[in-house]
């Protein structure tokens, strides 16, 4: 069974950005852990979306790649930056098998992605973030809380298709596979990194818990 299908919803949303949403603006997190990488250092920005972070972090100096499997969004990214004479490397794939080779990167960002799909997606999509981070190479990521559940089924009836991967009826993005998780979980799927910071905070709408976390590559 196939569960990463969210591009088929942000592909149209993407489509209809005009610079004023919130998924358009980068988030002051990802750019004070930037301020901490080293000049020049190669970046991917892991769903990129419409651009926000890289774009940003390629304003910055850094060397970016940009990668989404929702085309709209790519587009998006390679119209503004050659109009602002950006050097970002984006192209449209898959999470769960980069187009990259071994230790490529200083460091990945994942912001509000990688949840979008089943534990088997979920972890092949780490593994192959840990392929392609070089040794002490940091991730900086957010995921679903468990605790966010109730929330989500207080909303919407909503369905456990597996382990901790929902389903919820409606028309957002949540019809599509979600994975939901505990600290614990994520200790687990990390296995092969340090934990730097681990938080489990709501986002700007009540009950919106997210993990935040910043594991370093061993």
């Amino acid at each position: 069974m196939t569960t990463d299908t969210a591009p088929e919803y942000w592909d149209r949303e993407w489509s209809r950005a005009d610079g004023t949403s919130k998924w358009e603006q980068p988030e002051a997190e990802v750019l004070a852990h930037a301020a901490l990488l080293p000049d020049g250092a190669h970046v991917l920005d892991l769903g990129a979306g419409v651009g926000r972070h890289a774009l940003a972090l390629a304003r910055q100096g850094f060397s970016v790649s940009a990668l989404d499997a929702a085309g709209e969004g790519i587009a998006r990214i390679i119209r503004i930056a050659g109009a602002e004479g950006l050097t970002v490397a984006a192209e449209v794939g898959r999470m769960t098998k980069l187009p990259y080779a071994d230790g490529t990167f200083d460091h990945v960002l994942s912001w509000n992605v990688i949840y979008h799909g089943n534990e088997t997606v979920l972890r092949a999509t780490i593994a192959e973030i840990a392929r392609v981070l070089r040794p002490g190479g940091t991730f900086l990521g957010t995921m679903l809380s468990a605790r966010r559940v109730p929330v989500e089924l207080a909303r919407a009836p909503g369905r456990e298709i597996s382990r901790n991967t929902w389903v919820f009826d409606g028309t957002g993005d949540k019809v599509h596979p979600h994975y939901f998780c505990t600290g614990r979980d994520l200790l687990d799927l990390f296995s092969d990194f340090e934990v730097i910071r681990l938080e489990d905070r709501e986002h700007e709408t009540p009950g919106s818990w997210h993990w935040h976390l910043v594991m370093e590559r061993r």
